[in-house]
């Protein structure tokens, strides 16, 4: 939530017009003099905060908020899904869905969710801008003394190790969306056809190592607020060099139509592979045979950050009192969120790196995307439209996520918003905001603003997180595990999962061992990793719940088939349940039922608040599950609560079965509950048939986009994986 980054500075200008095609087709020269911007750390920020503002930019437009994260990141895992049908938003299910195993390719309409001038051409503008800035740097006449033979930080070397940084990310993006894509190091240098994801892995990785010990860890950098997490710093650059040899050396789908020899190392060595599955529409699904010397490389980079974290901070209890309303906190995860719903100058303190964004302005994805929804008009409601494009398979949230985890609540939520003040229960019906779409994720929740925006849609000015110490834990733990260290690894699982249950209850050896005796995790496929191993991904799935990373993270470990597999049979049980006796009961205690029983009540008369917090007592049907309910007073803001007092939601048998027609059911009624459709509702063929559509679990999985028509006829490629080229 903090000011966009903004620079008086002509320079700034000069350094940042550098369009995509100027980057991709023309060799400008740079029309900065060099010695001026880079002889003093005020010319040199003024530059840096031009090419800062494009990133964030493209990460919030293009990348992130309501580009590609929106489309497919958000969706397309075992935990999170899309809430409308299937046969109103194909342009983001046939993604979703591995472009139906790979058979729709040839017919996707290339612009359905790729636009000319979009997110490709937005990631190049930011590799353009960064390299504008390092080319200049490096012909400055005093580079040497700045860079080459510096011992230690200086303001300016920060700033080069900043834009080398910028460019590192932005190239992680587009490789992440597209595989393999042209590279270019230098600013004006043509950049023509496509180059090896492999060897530009390799190069952006020694071009951070090497710029990495001429950093300031976050917090700390020389001109910069320290309190401000949106400049990227030596603990960032120790995270990206530790997330990049993970996604280097893990499973990716490659193309077999560029030849033998493509695939190259940094060095332009032909690499070898370790191959899973089978081929399939033109891909193989791969991982370099030198994996293991990644993973020792990200090993050592997580264990920097985890070291020398700077001011960033990993809570493993809530630093929270509780308030004058009498509203208790004991959730640190929940913590890390909810900073980011406070001031524009607030940032969470786990945060390593956030990109900015500002209350009342921009276009903000969080909530309207992948928040708490609600079904209020465009402006002037409470809180405004909420699209949730984010959305939780119920198997998962049912059946995978243990009750007694504190991230459960957090993460997801069964009610909404009304858009007049009221909460409300969200149908599994197909459709969108409070109304439909199912269980909804609920980190963020304009409801917990400490100043809601109610003016208007998309406002809200809630940052956007891209690093955090959690994973800087999992990553290592994940790293140690993958190579052998098995202590570093297990102690590592243990300081997330631990933070995020009552003393006692993570049970994480016993969490080790169920993992391990999984049968679907446990496939031919992921036998590849031994159960601590899996152990740690699956930790990743519910610290990272709805956050989009864990569609790619399943791709790159291989664990995707065995994980889709699981959730697609737990979830026909559980259908095939509900049809025969009205519910289902998990293996973990959670009952699903087709119906269950809900009152309007006022939280505020009974509790003392109407937002509720952390609540571990099952029997009050108004504070559990937590993290829901409605501001305390939407009346400050204007909202009359549609003429009513009673703006909570108590709900029975959540978790449990009644019997309709019962005697439990007919007390509830008769104490004003009302019988309302919950899991009736679960249409077996958007939870099932077309939860990744026809895929066969061993296929290369086409996960990739596909490149525009322009971007082909001026790059001197073509598509792969089926992709139409025209």
């Amino acid at each position: 939530m903090k000011q966009y980054i903004y620079s008086a500075l002509c320079i700034a200008g000069a350094l940042s017009l550098v369009s995509c095609d100027d980057y991709l087709e023309t060799s400008s020269p740079s029309v900065v003099d060099a010695d001026f911007v880079f002889s003093n750390p005020t010319t040199a920020r003024g530059a840096m905060d031009g090419a800062y503002e494009t990133w964030r930019d493209a990460a919030q437009n293009s990348f992130f908020g309501d580009g590609l994260y929106y489309a497919a990141d958000i969706a397309g895992s075992d935990i999170e899904r899309h809430p409308e049908a299937f046969t109103n938003q194909p342009g983001r299910h046939y993604p979703e869905c591995f472009y139906q195993n790979g058979t729709y390719t040839g017919s996707y309409n290339l612009l359905s969710y790729l636009k000319e001038g979009g997110v490709y051409d937005k990631g190049f503008a930011v590799v353009g801008k960064a390299n504008s800035i390092i080319t200049a740097m490096e012909a400055a006449s005093n580079f040497d003394d700045i860079v080459t033979n510096a011992t230690e930080p200086s303001p300016l070397s920060q700033m080069y190790g900043e834009a080398v940084a910028m460019r590192a990310t932005a190239y992680r993006e587009l490789i992440k969306y597209w595989g393999d894509v042209p590279f270019s190091d230098t600013f004006g240098e043509v950049a023509m056809g496509i180059t090896s994801r492999d060897s530009i892995y390799d190069k952006i990785i020694a071009d951070l190592v090497k710029v990495e010990p001429l950093m300031y860890p976050v917090g700390s950098i020389p001109g910069v607020d320290g309190t401000k997490k949106n400049y990227f710093s030596r603990t960032y650059v120790d995270g990206l060099i530790g997330r990049l040899c993970l996604e280097a050396g893990g499973f990716q789908t490659r193309r077999t139509d560029l030849g033998s020899d493509f695939y190259k190392d940094g060095e332009g060595n032909v690499l070898t592979f370790e191959k899973l599955g089978k081929d399939h529409n033109n891909a193989t699904y791969t991982r370099r045979s030198d994996w293991k010397k990644l993973y020792e490389m990200a090993k050592t980079y997580f264990k920097k950050a985890i070291d020398n974290p700077g001011s960033a901070k990993f809570y493993t209890t809530d630093p929270r009192p509780a308030d004058k309303t009498g509203r208790k906190y004991d959730n640190p995860y929940q913590y890390f969120f909810q900073q980011m719903h406070e001031a524009d100058a607030v940032y969470a303190d786990e945060s390593i790196y956030e990109y900015a964004m500002q209350q009342g302005g921009g276009n903000d994805g969080r909530p309207y995307s992948f928040g708490r929804p609600s079904s209020g008009g465009s402006k002037n409601a409470f809180p405004c439209k909420s699209y949730g494009q984010g959305r939780i398979n119920p198997a998962y949230y049912y059946g995978v996520f243990a009750p007694n985890d504190k991230r459960r609540d957090v993460s997801v939520c069964v009610t909404g918003s009304d858009g007049k003040g009221n909460e409300k229960l969200i149908s599994f019906k197909g459709g969108s905001k409070a109304d439909a779409g199912g269980l909804t994720l609920n980190k963020w929740d304009e409801c917990r603003q400490a100043q809601p925006w109610v003016a208007a849609q998309r406002k809200s000015g809630i940052n956007g997180p891209y690093m955090r110490m959690a994973e800087m834990y999992l990553g290592y733990a994940e790293a140690c595990a993958a190579t052998g260290d098995d202590a570093n690894a297990l102690s590592a699982l243990r300081t997330v999962r631990e933070r995020s249950f009552k003393a006692g209850e993570a049970k994480t050896d016993e969490f080790v061992a169920k993992v391990g005796a999984d049968a679907y995790l446990s496939s031919s496929e992921c036998a590849q990793w031994p159960a601590l191993y899996r152990a740690i991904i699956e930790e990743r799935g519910f610290e990272f719940a709805g956050e989009g990373d864990r569609r790619w993270t399943l791709i790159r470990t291989g664990l995707i088939g065995g994980a889709i597999h699981r959730v697609k049979d737990m979830t026909k049980k559980m259908l095939d349940g509900l049809k025969a006796n009205g519910y289902y009961a998990f293996d973990n205690g959670n009952v699903i039922s087709n119906y269950i029983w809900t009152k309007s009540v006022d939280a505020k008369a009974t509790h003392g608040f109407r937002l509720t917090a952390e609540c571990t007592d099952t029997s009050d049907p108004v504070l559990y599950p937590g993290w829901r309910g409605q501001n305390d007073d939407w009346a400050a803001f204007g909202c009359k609560y549609s003429g009513t007092a009673t703006p909570n939601l108590a709900i029975k048998g959540l978790f449990n079965y009644i019997a309709p027609g019962s005697a439990e059911a007919a007390a509830l009624e008769n104490d004003g509950y009302k019988k309302v459709d919950w899991a009736v509702n679960i249409s077996e063929q958007e939870y099932y048939t077309n939860l990744f559509l026809d895929y066969d679990y061993v296929s290369a999985p086409i996960y990739l986009w596909p490149f525009t028509p322009n971007t082909i006829s001026t790059g001197g490629f073509t598509n792969g994986y089926g992709f139409k080229n025209e």
